[in-house]
């Protein structure tokens, strides 16, 4: 006789997510899986204010594949990193700019990355500005992260180092109104 969907998922084990070192250190969800080798592989979208518990990251999602099962715990690795459409979406405005620019990058372990960032100018700009502006961010882009790891420059972006580098270099090009992460693929 065939199992009832209800004795199925009695019978379904439940897993402890946690998230890299780099993000934290508490546990941030469950995942039910009938058997461990199920668990590993899983991408599972959690907002980044769950994880750092700062109001300012409530527009970020985080994908964390899951690596490894230890027991009833699951541990991941970071896949992605980015904003949500609503809040990229809300930033540009009538009468601005946006800047979008996509960089495939190496950190200085020679690990490769995508950096997407978003910069928008407080009035409209003709497209040789934003040509340039595009050339300072993927230059400020290879040098930052030839020098550092890929956790470093991505705590760079978290914490904002990065961007007033980025903004103070811009600023004599045009003046900008936001720099924003929009996505960090690993």
């Amino acid at each position: 006789m065939a199992k009832t969907s209800s004795e199925k998922w009695k019978n379904k084990l439940w897993f402890n997510v946690y998230p890299p070192k780099l993000l934290g250190e508490g546990a941030i969800g469950e995942i039910p899986s009938d058997d461990e080798k199920n668990v590993v592989g899983r991408i599972m979208k959690v907002s980044m204010s769950w994880i750092t518990h700062k109001a300012e990251h409530s527009f970020m999602v985080v994908g964390l594949k899951v690596t490894k099962v230890n027991g009833n715990s699951a541990n991941t690795e970071l896949k992605y990193i980015e904003q949500t459409y609503s809040y990229i979406h809300s930033l540009v405005r009538r009468h601005s700019s946006a800047i979008y620019t996509v960089d495939k990058l190496k950190d200085k372990n020679g690990r490769q990355f995508v950096l997407k960032l978003l910069a928008v100018t407080t009035t409209k700009i003709r497209t040789p500005k934003k040509t340039a502006i595009r050339k300072v961010i993927g230059a400020l882009a290879v040098e930052y992260s030839a020098s550092h790891t890929v956790d470093e420059v991505l705590t760079s972006l978290l914490d904002n180092t990065f961007r007033g580098e980025a903004v103070r270099r811009i600023t004599n090009i045009a003046p900008l109104s936001k720099f924003e992460l929009k996505k960090i693929e690993l």
